[in-house]
C-alpha cells in the first residue's frame, strides 16, 4: 500500500478511536465524568476555609501538610506539575553542590518526555546510570566519576514497564548515594502505587531519600498537580524556583481539593489495585497474552498480544464502537515482529469489572 494511503488509513483509525472513546459509557481504567459534574463534585467537598492566594493557605496548605505527614518529611510544596517540581529541586541541588551533573536513568521521564528541559532550561548535565529496561544498580552509580549534584530514581520506572527494585535493592542503592554524599531524589509520580510491592509504608520509602516528588493525577486520578517533600530549607528554595517558573497561579484551589479527595478515597485501595493487577496478569496469560513484569510490580503493567499493531488496533476500535466499552489505549508495535503491546492501568474503575469479564474482552481482540 502506498505511504500516503497508509498514513490516511492511520489517521482515519485514530479519528474513529477518538469518536468511539467519547461515546463510551464504560471504561476499564478510568471513568470520565462530564466537566460540569466534576466541578460540582469538587465544590461540594471543598473546605469552608478561604481559597489559597498564590498557593498560600486554604486547601493548598492543608494538602501540603497532609503530604508531608504521609511521606514523613518536614515540609512539602504543591505545584501545578511534576515537571516543574523536579526541575525546581534538581536546580536547588545543582546550585548547592556547585556542579551541574545529575545522574538519572536513560528511560527516566525527565529525559524521555520533557523536551530536554533539564539541559535547555537549567543547563544541567545529565549522567545516565543505565538505559536498560530495569532499575539502576549501585555499581552503575559508582562507575560515574566525579562530583554529582543529585541522583534521581523513578519509582516505578514507567518506560521500562512500571518496574520497581526490591526493597533490599532500594535500600542498598540509597546507601550507595549516602556513602557518596549525594542527595537521592525519588521521582515518585507513581510512588503511591509502589508500596504494596515494596511492602513498606510511604514514610519508610521516602526516608531513604532526601526529597520525594509525588503526582496527584496519575494513579490517584486527581485533576492535576504534584507535590515535592523534603527538608524545610530545600522546599523553601524550591518554592522560589516555582515562582521563577511561573507556577504560582493566583489560586490552585480546584487541583488541591481534587488531590485531597484522591488521597482520602483512592490511596487506601492501592493494595487492592495491585492484587487485581496480579490476578489480571495471570488470567490474561492463560488466553495467549504475555505480560511484563510478571508478576506486575505495581497496579500497572504491559500486556503483549500475538498480533501486529496494525491488525489488532482496528479490531479494538471496532469493539469500542460496538460495545461502547474502552478497555485499552491504542496498541503499539512491539519489538518482536507480529506482536503488539499496551499499558494496562488498574484503577478503582477496574474493580467494577470481574476478572473473567476483562479477560473475555481482551480475548475478543485475538479472535476477530
Amino acid at each position: 500500500m502506498p505511504t500516503a494511503s497508509v498514513s490516511t488509513a492511520s489517521e482515519d483509525l485514530r479519528a474513529r478511536r477518538k469518536a468511539a472513546s467519547e461515546n463510551c459509557t464504560r471504561w476499564l481504567s478510568a471513568c470520565r465524568l462530564p466537566a460540569a459534574d466534576r466541578l460540582q463534585q469538587l465544590a461540594a467537598i471543598s473546605s469552608e476555609d478561604e481559597a489559597d492566594v498564590y498557593g498560600n493557605g486554604g486547601d493548598v496548605a492543608q494538602l501540603e501538610q497532609e503530604v508531608a505527614d504521609l511521606l514523613g518529611k518536614p515540609a512539602a510544596v504543591f505545584m501545578p506539575s511534576g515537571i516543574m517540581a523536579q526541575q525546581s529541586v534538581l536546580r536547588v541541588y545543582a546550585d548547592r553542590a556547585g556542579t551541574t551533573r545529575v545522574a538519572v536513568h536513560g528511560l527516566s521521564h525527565l529525559l524521555v518526555h520533557e523536551l530536554n528541559a533539564l539541559e535547555e532550561v537549567h543547563r544541567l548535565r545529565i549522567e545516565r546510570l543505565t538505559s536498560e529496561p530495569r532499575q539502576p544498580r549501585p555499581d552503575e552509580l559508582a562507575a560515574i566519576p566525579g562530583k554529582l549534584a543529585a541522583v534521581a530514581l523513578e519509582l516505578p520506572l514507567r518506560d521500562a514497564g512500571f518496574v520497581l527494585p526490591t526493597w533490599d535493592e532500594l535500600v542498598v542503592f540509597a546507601e550507595s548515594c549516602a556513602d557518596r554524599g549525594v542527595p537521592l531524589h525519588l521521582d515518585g509520580a507513581r510512588l503511591w502505587e509502589s508500596t504494596p510491592y515494596l511492602e513498606h509504608s510511604l514514610a519508610e520509602v521516602a526516608a531513604l531519600a532526601s526529597t520525594v516528588y509525588v503526582s496527584f493525577y496519575k494513579g490517584l486520578g486527581g485533576l492535576s498537580g504534584a507535590a515535592l517533600a523534603g527538608p524545610e530549607d530545600v522546599i523553601a528554595e524550591a518554592r522560589r524556583w516555582q515562582r521563577r517558573l511561573g507556577g504560582n497561579l493566583f489560586t490552585l484551589l480546584p487541583y488541591a481539593v481534587s488531590a485531597r479527595e484522591s488521597l482520602r478515597t483512592v490511596l487506601p485501595v492501592m493494595g487492592e489495585l495491585h492484587e487485581r493487577a496480579v490476578e489480571l496478569a495471570v488470567a490474561l496469560q492463560s488466553e495467549g497474552f504475555r505480560v511484563f513484569p510478571e508478576p506486575p510490580h505495581a497496579n500497572s503493567f504491559r500486556v503483549f498480544a500475538p498480533r501486529a499493531a496494525d491488525v489488532i488496533e482496528p479490531v479494538a476500535v471496532r469493539r469500542m464502537e460496538t460495545t461502547r466499552e474502552a478497555i485499552s489505549p491504542p496498541w503499539q508495535q512491539a519489538d518482536v515482529p507480529g506482536w503488539s503491546w499496551v499499558e494496562l492501568v488498574v484503577t478503582p474503575a477496574t474493580l467494577e469489572w470481574q476478572t473473567d469479564e476483562v479477560v473475555k474482552a481482551f480475548a475478543e481482540l485475538l479472535r476477530d
